[in-house]
């Protein structure tokens, strides 16, 4: 730390992100191998096909939608503070931190819900989401392979809700925890949906996520069963909008028919490139 303490202020962020982010990776390496030796339906070598690109994701995924929300979070913030009556806003921050922060969990939920599903039904967002379907061994590791502006597109579609609503940073000028802490149950949750583990939660699976819920999500099997389960955490938004599918058993193919280049800086760049 004495060495990180001479870095100019910028390379002392980075510094301090990517302990941060070598700290997370062991914390869950050392929850989910475990978890994924023990209690697996379908047993598969840790080393598996993809393990170092996704490692590269994880990082990526760490670093880069961050700092892509920063401005246009900004920006919305301030714009509906200019539109919205600051009365409203003074109400919503009176309300008790809990309230704000379930409410926001059920309306960051919604918004990440069609940002997810927008993502699988217009062809352009799914150049950049089809990467996250390419995965054709699903483990928790998964969670993090993704495209940078598709992640920030999804994060971007659930975070704007909160802040219209007031559920984020009411006041306009005060750090505020709901959408930290919304987004950091969002994104730890999401290691789990994915995880290669057994794990049921019987009648409250239509409340709570589960992996056997999002590895439907997942699957290729066949054309009824694409484009399900789009929720990260509250299945019962799939209920309401009719995306809701899970049946007994878990999927037996996975992976997507889009062809996704091999290489991650091909998978990067590809989808920002004109298309024929």
């Amino acid at each position: 730390m004495q060495q990180i303490a001479h870095l100019s202020p910028q390379l002392q962020t980075f510094a301090a992100d990517v302990i941060r982010l070598c700290a997370w990776l062991v914390i869950l390496a050392a929850i989910f191998i475990p978890a994924e030796r023990f209690w697996p339906p379908d047993p598969r070598p840790v080393g598996r096909k993809s393990l170092a690109s996704d490692l590269v994701y994880y990082f990526l995924s760490g670093f880069l939608p961050k700092m892509l929300l920063a401005v246009p979070i900004a920006t919305v913030a301030a714009v509906i503070h200019l539109v919205i009556p600051g009365g409203f806003y003074a109400r919503a921050a009176l309300l008790p931190v809990w309230f704000r922060i379930a409410a926001g969990m059920v309306v960051g939920e919604i918004g990440t819900y069609w940002g997810h599903r927008w993502s699988h039904e217009i062809p352009f967002l799914w150049r950049f989401h089809s990467l996250h379907h390419s995965a054709e061994e699903v483990d928790w590791l998964v969670n993090t392979r993704a495209h940078p502006l598709d992640m920030f597109f999804t994060r971007f579609c659930g975070l704007v809700p909160m802040y219209v609503l007031g559920l984020a940073q009411p006041m306009g000028n005060r750090l505020d925890l709901v959408p930290v802490l919304v987004t950091l149950v969002g994104t730890m949750w999401g290691f789990f949906i994915h995880a290669n583990v057994s794990w049921r939660f019987g009648p409250l699976e239509w409340l709570v996520a589960t992996p056997a819920f999002h590895h439907w999500h997942h699957t290729n099997e066949a054309p009824e069963t694409l484009d399900k389960n789009y929720a990260a955490l509250l299945p019962w938004v799939d209920k309401l909008f009719g995306t809701f599918h899970l049946p007994d058993r878990l999927p037996r193919k996975y992976g997507t028919d889009t062809p996704v280049p091999a290489g991650v800086v091909d998978q990067i760049f590809e989808p920002i490139l004109p298309h024929k």
